[in-house]
């Protein structure tokens, strides 16, 4: 599958509704306890096409012991709005931020990407897991402006009953990077378990500096974000201080967990970050529980966290812990996430 696009033709006039991409291609696989669904990258039909997160491992839903626990967050994308906004009951989202399930995002610590800073205006810099992108003008750089594909790279996608593996292989001689990236999402036989095992390796001729963090869009049986729902770290965790401080009202830190002080409505909204975590990989344990329905999932890797935020809206709450990589020329880095999914006992109000 190429993928090569001028990506000015997602920007349409139009607004789409979470059914609008029911066209969309779609792999779904089950080991029995477990049933997933993903969306596949595709520059001219694939449901995001956006240059925020990565193209491979989308997760639209998934299914263990009668709970669902990811979805949609939002009713409409509009191509016109930049992060998301509210229109009345409705949550829209624009096209790089329609995303949903444990999408990862690979970003910088100053908040740009890849080639970046040394790209001219009109040249090229990269995001990994979408492809080699041009630098239109002199603005900083954002995460939620759609910027053109000037090279997708080349993506295959093997499918089995329990796996599926997306590989994108990316040369770009302007910038004078290039890597070929592996992405394994798959259901361990006889566990309720999902593993997203990567490799990167740098093909090109620059060193690839980059960290990469997993959103984790957790919307668990379509509750409203609020009482019952935890999060709980490896670690005691605390807040960094921040220069919004009412981000922080909603929400209540004890020892290493997280709860939520009332039901989440309209506009409300948190985030945090998150200090306390140390320099080993066991710290990456990340344990989201919604006491209200019993559903639950932990999450762990095999590499230690450099940074992690918390952020929510009424419709959905994530944890998103980073990963920092630095790849030399010929040389390749591969990290493994694990998501296990359990029950807790519900609440008995």
């Amino acid at each position: 599958m190429k993928i090569t696009t001028l990506f000015a033709g997602l920007a349409l006039a139009a607004t789409f509704s979470i059914g609008g991409f029911a066209q969309s291609p779609t792999a779904a696989i089950t080991n029995g306890q477990v049933k997933a669904t993903l969306y596949l990258p595709d520059a001219k039909t694939g449901y995001y096409r956006g240059t925020r997160f990565d193209w491979s491992g989308i997760v639209s839903s998934l299914e263990y012991a009668g709970h669902s626990y990811y979805g949609p967050w939002f009713q409409q994308m509009r191509p016109e709005v930049s992060d998301y906004i509210y229109d009345g009951a409705d949550i829209v989202t624009g096209p790089c931020t329609n995303m949903m399930g444990v999408p990862e995002e690979f970003t910088n610590n100053n908040h740009t990407t890849v080639g970046w800073e040394d790209a001219k205006v009109g040249g090229t810099f990269i995001k990994i897991g979408i492809g080699a992108l041009r630098k239109p003008d002199d603005k900083p750089y954002s995460n939620y402006r759609l910027y053109e594909i000037a090279n997708g790279g080349k993506w295959t996608v093997h499918k089995t009953a329990t796996s599926v593996e997306f590989t994108q292989e990316l040369t770009d001689p302007e910038s004078g990077y290039g890597y070929v990236y592996r992405k394994l999402v798959s259901l361990t036989p006889g566990k309720p378990q999902l593993v997203l095992s990567h490799s990167l390796r740098n093909t090109g001729k620059r060193t690839i500096t980059s960290s990469v963090y997993d959103h984790n869009f957790m919307s668990m049986d379509r509750q409203t974000t609020g009482p019952g729902m935890v999060i709980k770290f490896g670690f005691k965790a605390e807040m960094l201080p921040t220069a919004e401080p009412q981000l922080l009202n909603l929400l209540d830190f004890s020892g290493n967990q997280i709860s939520l002080k009332r039901i989440f409505t309209g506009e409300d909204k948190v985030a945090a970050q998150i200090r306390g975590f140390g320099p080993d990989a066991k710290d990456y344990d990340i344990r989201f529980e919604d006491h209200r329905t019993g559903a639950a999932v932990r999450a762990t890797a095999d590499r230690p966290i450099s940074k992690i935020g918390v952020w929510g809206i009424r419709s959905v709450i994530s944890a998103e812990p980073f990963i920092d990589m630095t790849i030399e020329p010929g040389r390749e880095f591969t990290w493994k996430i694990t998501y296990d999914y359990y029950t807790v006992p519900r609440d008995a109000k």
